[in-house]
């Protein structure tokens, strides 16, 4: 044994749903849990996805000695190609979740990057760690946890999980091995926090059977199914089902059709005969013999779904008759979303089958029975709560403070925040800034606080454009100050309004006294947008991002 401590410090996944990044630390070497992304809230505008702020691991990249990803949920994997832009540590995956990664990464990434595949009982040197998958039970298959064994003591990492008796795919989480963990003692214990506030058990995947079996059996013209495209079981689900029914399964939108293309090709998807067909096909056939699995459970507008509820699909159109289920939990903050698309689909003339109540949709994670169990199974001496919003992480540790641990040894952190473990003890260390950064397109992290100001006030109160030319010897206007609006006022009903703003910056530059070398254009810039917008908020109470441009000529 040794008295270094090992130390923790997650970037991402805490005190949020998403980017869930975790650095574990032994001396100067680093090994990295998983590196995903998350969806943006509906203030992000213009906003892609968010993920960590590597700047940590940047910076140390010479001390990573690799990236072990626990399964293949975009949250876990989403924000590795923006890691990966910018360092070249070697990245450990289950079969499934390698491939999925493989199709995200840039042909030079693939190059520079090793990518390797791992699998439950591997064993994996890096450094002063010696990292054991174990299998679990989630909504995609190949997910894994980790016992991560260093020289201080042992590290379980249980990755997002639940435990299913009776998966529709593969076997039951490993308890076994982790009765065997707790029998060489686990130091830490760090867990998945998402369902700590649903009180008994996860339903297994298998009980949906008899639900799509029920579906099934009263839909009368096409069945469309929408769920994640990363649910693989699910998916597996109603292709079992639809040839039950003697339907044919088409695949509509481009994630749904790469995943699954992905997950065959792996084994993890498996055709009954003369169930598959093209969604090109699928107008030549019958009603009656159709179902399509779509992307769009989230309601993203241009998913397949959305543009079938739309009519803008180039194959599919949804009408009346239609039976359309929503397979899915909606992800907070997509509910507007959701709900809207579901609308739209009503209107076509479809039948919706949606919500809790139709009880087509369990969860992939352990609510409070689950995971007392694995405390109680496990018996760390330290506990972290991990993966969830700041309140779940609470209840999670609420849950170890019930089955017995001392609040001295439940640690519940966030993002940025480090804690040092040892069998000597546990203490908090310095915590490092670990805001999200935001992805808007082609860039990363320019799109800050300020931008999204800008961007809501343009869309709750529009822009204004001032164009102003200054003779430069004289100081005064060449012309009359241009305007320009949008989406602040009716242009054929503002003029008065226009003008006096005109005459608000003819007050400006008059006055203005320059600053001992000439008329500064950026100055008088900044001038006429403070006036300006002073004067709109008096005269409208409202606040548009106002731009004056001054030439000075």
């Amino acid at each position: 044994m040794t008295n270094q401590n090992i130390r923790v410090l997650p970037l991402g996944g805490l005190g949020g749903i998403g980017k869930n990044c975790t650095v574990i630390e032994y001396g100067e070497d680093l090994l990295v849990i998983d590196a995903g992304m998350e969806f943006p809230s509906d203030e992000m505008l213009g906003v892609d996805v968010v993920i960590p702020d590597f700047t940590y691991l940047v910076e140390r990249q010479d001390h990573i000695l690799g990236i072990v990803i626990t399964h293949g949920h975009e949250d876990h994997i989403g924000g590795l190609p923006y890691l990966l832009q910018q360092i070249s540590a070697p990245v450990y995956a289950t079969a499934l979740t390698r491939g999925l990664i493989e199709v995200k990464l840039t042909s030079e990434q693939k190059k520079r990057v090793r990518l390797q595949t791992i699998a439950p009982g591997w064993t994996l040197t890096l450094g002063p760690f010696v990292v054991t998958p174990f299998h679990v039970n989630h909504s995609i298959p190949d997910a894994v946890g980790l016992a991560i064994r260093t020289p201080a003591g042992l590290v379980v990492h249980t990755g997002d999980f639940k435990i299913d008796h009776t998966p529709i795919e593969g076997d039951p989480a490993d308890l076994g091995e982790l009765a065997r963990l707790s029998a060489e003692g686990v130091l830490l214990l760090l867990s998945d926090s998402t369902n700590a506030e649903s009180p008994g058990y996860t339903l297994s995947e298998s009980l949906l059977r008899d639900t799509f079996e029920q579906v099934f059996s009263r839909a009368e013209g096409r069945i469309i199914v929408t769920t994640f495209a990363s649910l693989l079981s699910r998916v597996q689900l109603v292709i079992e089902t639809a040839a039950r029914f003697g339907r044919k399964v088409a695949f509509a939108g481009r994630s749904m059709e790469q995943n699954t293309a992905i997950a065959e090709e792996l084994g993890y998807l498996h055709w009954p005969e003369n169930t598959r067909v093209d969604l090109s096909q699928v107008n030549d056939l019958p009603d009656e013999k159709v179902v399509i699995v779509a992307t769009g459970s989230q309601g993203e507008p241009n998913s397949a779904l959305s543009r079938m509820a739309s009519g803008k699909f180039r194959y599919v159109s949804i009408r009346q008759g239609d039976t359309v289920v929503l397979s899915a939990k909606a992800i907070p903050g997509n509910e507007t979303a959701i709900h809207r698309n579901i609308d739209n689909l009503f209107r076509r003339g479809a039948d919706v089958v949606y919500g809790t109540r139709a009880g087509l949709h369990v969860s992939g994670h352990a609510a409070q029975e689950e995971l007392k169990m694995i405390l109680n199974l496990l018996r760390p001496v330290y506990f972290v709560p991990v993966h969830g919003a700041y309140r779940m992480l609470v209840q999670h540790a609420r849950l170890a403070y019930e089955l017995g641990m001392s609040p001295n040894n439940v640690f519940v952190l966030d993002n940025g925040d480090t804690l040092e473990v040892s069998l000597e003890g546990a203490s908090r260390g310095e915590s490092i800034p670990a805001e999200g950064l935001m992805v808007d397109g082609a860039t990363v992290g320019d799109v800050g606080p300020t931008i999204l100001r800008d961007r809501m006030t343009l869309g709750q109160d529009g822009v204004v454009i001032a164009k102003v030319a200054v003779d430069g010897q004289t100081g005064k206007l060449i012309r009359e100050p241009e305007m320009v609006a949008h989406g602040f006022v009716y242009l054929p009903e503002a003029g008065e309004l226009l003008d006096s703003a005109r005459k608000t910056i003819v007050q400006v530059i008059e006055s203005y006294q320059g600053n001992g070398s000439g008329y500064d254009g950026d100055e008088l810039s900044l001038i006429v947008e403070r006036r300006l917008g002073s004067f709109f908020q008096s005269q409208t109470r409202r606040s548009p991002v106002v731009v004056a441009v001054v030439s000075v000529n």
